[in-house]
């Protein structure tokens, strides 16, 4: 009896001591005054990561400028005679530039190249990415959508003579096509201008051309032509600037990448549905994304675009360097590289074709990847699109079923006997096929005419890309996913590496051959998340020599012929000759790869405005294995040595 009144005494204590525990946790929260504040990703990475993203030593190694490069110097005024362009035109050109960013910005150089070799005057082009959008923001007309047009017309007073809009007389006649209008092909010569063009021009007094392939001059111009590349340059990278507050939105977005204490690298997927479709990578997705590539292939080869097969094998195009880079083997290539994981990304391109779900490796691998969403919050991004007339979202609607008459009358018209085989059992269409704009594919075989919304979301990703193309040109390192693709097209990020190469030829920029890459990961394809240290020091010093004289030389060899303005050398440089007495490399046809660079002025030698510091360089070609002592002291540094140590257990006599 005595042993069951004690229990009954300390189930007693343990009860009330539970119930004053409750009743103190529940006027502790009656009481408090903590708030809940909204989840933001940008707050979140700070927050999550402050304990390794502390300021501290730069690996010069990763992060440091390329120092063979650093004598090159952006010089793209004029040389030569250069009288400013005569009040008496030969007439007006005016243009409709369709395409997405990059073809927007090559169109417009090209443009005011043209209107300084006819003597023309240059109407500011329109923006079809904006005018056919429905009820974009009033604030804004076709051209100041994106750029600012007052910055454009006075950059260029002294090359060209520019107007926003034509003469009062001769708007009538534009509106009942009362004027010759020009198609002209993406690599049309100045003969073709100087002889089929100007004639009409000078007889009519306007011309319209409409552009549609990204450029209408050839890339490569006679040697006699160099101040029309130099022109080219003044108008890419000093007269087109974005319109103030996409510079403000974009300079923003990179301080608060700075903040963080560390360098960024910026990155491209580049992975585009044309141009996937263009080149055949299909087979590289998989489900319905593998459907909408070939549909869009189909119809370039029934408009004569591609003059390919329909069905080709993806592996080997990607093999062949023809296809891009997946997020995934870029991670896996930073990673050789020595990048570690807390390396912060930005993600460039205001579309992935593949979704989310391609960069889930890459995620797993640097957990630090913002975008520009995870940077802004939804207030700047809808101020940076203005005021806008409320839209109804897209829903897809399915096709109305047929009746029994319908079916009937499409049987009888189906054509001669025998009737083909019945069709065999339909795939299953899963829930999330059917989400997003992708939806037509599973209903329909025809691809639906794009929404208003669609429209509209065309050309808000000018503005999306242009903060991209901000961020990416002030990154301190910037990795390509896909350029150099021999469509003709220009690409994003040629676009950004030709700048970067303009303003400091020193940055690093990677410029990684596709083929090789793709015989890298196929040799280490059974350990790939494994790789031995042989194969580490094939991609470093790949990547490394990319960076420098090779890559530049192998840059003008491959993107140069098809868009100048992704490699501007030597038209748009001089040479500091006090630090480095290049040779002049010249490719089969003559032309100068690298190294024929003008010498640059005395006053761009002696002032200190050059920016050249070699004590605060290391060549990118240095690949010792000399790493930063505080990279050595992190143990997530050690054990990934030592890992990578264990896993070596074949010996190679090349280590």
């Amino acid at each position: 009896m005595v042993f069951k009144s004690k229990i009954k005494w300390v189930a007693l204590f343990v009860l009330t001591l539970s119930l004053g525990s409750m009743v103190a946790h529940l006027s502790m929260t009656k009481f408090s005054s903590m708030n809940l504040v909204q989840y933001s990703a940008k707050d979140a990475l700070s927050h999550d990561f402050s304990n390794i993203l502390s300021p501290g030593v730069i690996n010069k190694r990763l992060w440091g400028s390329v120092r063979s490069l650093e004598s090159l110097q952006p010089y793209a005024n004029p040389r030569n005679n250069y009288p400013v362009p005569n009040e008496n035109s030969n007439g007006f050109i005016y243009a409709k530039v369709f395409g997405g960013f990059e073809k927007i910005k090559s169109s417009i150089c090209d443009l005011v190249t043209i209107s300084r070799l006819l003597n023309a005057t240059l109407v500011i082009p329109e923006i079809q990415e904006s005018t056919r959008s429905k009820q974009i923001s009033y604030k804004f007309k076709s051209f100041s959508y994106l750029y600012n047009e007052e910055h454009f017309i006075a950059s260029l007073k002294n090359d060209v003579n520019i107007v926003k809009s034509l003469p009062e007389h001769f708007k009538a006649a534009r509106r009942n096509n009362g004027f010759p209008i020009y198609k002209p092909k993406n690599s049309a010569s100045p003969n073709y201008y100087i002889k089929e063009i100007l004639p009409k021009l000078k007889k009519a007094k306007v011309v319209g051309l409409i552009i549609t392939d990204g450029a209408c001059l050839q890339s490569i111009l006679p040697p006699s032509m160099s101040e029309f590349q130099r022109l080219r340059c003044r108008v890419a990278f000093h007269a087109l600037q974005f319109r103030p507050e996409i510079q403000i939105l974009g300079r923003r977005m990179v301080e608060r990448l700075r903040a963080w204490g560390q360098p960024f690298l910026a990155y491209h997927p580049g992975l585009v549905r044309d141009t996937l479709a263009y080149h055949g990578c299909a087979e590289l997705f998989q489900d319905v994304h593998t459907e909408l590539i070939q549909y869009r292939r189909a119809q370039m080869i029934r408009q004569g675009i591609l003059t390919d097969e329909l069905k080709v094998d993806s592996h080997l195009r990607r093999e062949n360097g023809s296809c891009p880079l997946m997020p995934e083997e870029v991670g896996l290539l930073l990673l050789a590289m020595g990048y570690p994981s807390k390396t912060i990304i930005y993600l460039a391109g205001s579309q992935t074709f593949g979704g989310q779900r391609l960069l889930i490796p890459l995620r797993a691998m640097f957990a630090n990847l913002v975008d520009r969403t995870s940077l802004c919050s939804k207030t700047e991004l809808s101020d940076l699109v203005g005021p806008e007339t409320p839209l109804p979202s897209d829903t897809f609607k399915v096709p109305h079923p047929k009746n029994e008459a319908e079916l009937k009358e499409e049987w009888n018209k189906a054509g001669p006997r025998p009737r083909p085989l019945p069709p065999p059992p339909e795939r299953r269409i899963y829930p999330h096929e059917k989400e997003g704009w992708y939806a037509w594919i599973t209903e329909t075989d025809k691809e639906p005419s794009p929404s208003p919304m669609d429209l509209r979301r065309q050309a808000h990703r000018l503005l999306w890309d242009a903060l991209d193309y901000i961020v990416s040109v002030e990154a301190d390192a910037f990795f390509p996913g896909f350029n150099n693709d021999g469509s003709g097209w220009p690409d994003f990020s040629g676009l950004v590496m030709g700048q970067r190469l303009y303003e400091r030829a020193s940055s690093r920029t990677y410029r990684p051959d596709r083929k090789t890459i793709a015989a890298l990961l196929n040799s280490t394809h059974d350990n790939m998340y494994h790789p031995i240290r042989n194969w580490t020091l094939s991609v470093k010093e790949h990547l490394n020599r990319s960076l420098s004289k090779e890559g530049l030389i192998r840059q003008s060899l491959l993107s140069k012929p098809n868009s100048f303005l992704s490699h501007p050398l030597p038209e748009c440089a001089c040479r500091i000759s006090s630090l480095e007495n290049t040779k002049p490399v010249k490719g089969k046809d003559g032309r100068v790869l690298y190294g024929d660079e003008h010498e640059c002025p005395k006053w761009m030698q002696s002032s200190g405005a050059v920016g050249v510091r070699n004590d605060d360089t290391e060549s990118a070609e240095d690949d010792t294995d000399v790493v930063e002592q505080q990279e050595r002291d992190d143990p997530d540094y050690t054990s990934s040595m030592m890992s990578l140590i264990d896993r070596d257990e074949e010996w190679d006599p090349n280590d």
